[in-house]
């Protein structure tokens, strides 16, 4: 079993440190949690993304993972896949072996429960409380749509962020 690179406790002062305001920068964050981001323009639309170890990363330069997102997503939705990678890279460590791939669903192959607490501390990176909470005071008609606006992501995850049914019309 693969020791991880830093410790989750580590990982969350990390990302706790690029949650000071919205929206949280995904491609950042995941350069100082050691792992580089790529654009996979020739992928079905069915996946979403991979992580997978970097065999070469030396000492020096630190980027131990690599993250693949597929380039034909939404700008939200790749934000989130980068998102759903990194906890897998914080929470799974020892399972990413040569690569987790994910596809539209999220699903890599791991566990139902696995893949929730991927989504879930993925939801936690991009929307912090504390961060909705400034927004929703700050913004007076802060709807699902403007608070999905202000974070970055979609309307569907920000509902669910909150906790509020999904509202299709425009809003």
């Amino acid at each position: 079993m693969k020791e991880p690179v830093i410790s989750v406790k580590e990982a969350r002062e990390i990302i706790r440190a690029h949650q000071t305001q919205t929206p949280v920068q995904m491609v950042k964050l995941a350069e100082a949690l050691g792992a580089e981001v790529y654009k996979v323009a020739e992928w079905d639309e069915s996946i979403s993304g991979m992580i997978l170890r970097n065999k070469n990363a030396d000492k020096r330069d630190g980027k131990h993972y690599k993250i693949y997102v597929n380039a034909k997503h939404s700008w939200e939705r790749r934000r989130f896949t980068i998102a759903h990678e990194i906890a897998h890279m914080v929470l799974h460590t020892n399972l990413i072996g040569d690569g987790l791939q994910d596809d539209g669903l999220y699903r890599s192959g791991l566990s139902n429960a696995l893949e929730a607490q991927a989504n879930n501390f993925a939801a936690d990176i991009l929307m912090p409380w504390h961060l909705i909470n400034e927004a929703m005071d700050s913004t007076p008609d802060a709807s699902v749509g403007k608070l999905a606006d202000i974070f970055e992501v979609s309307k569907s995850a920000m509902s669910i962020r909150l906790g509020v049914p999904f509202e299709t019309r425009a809003n």
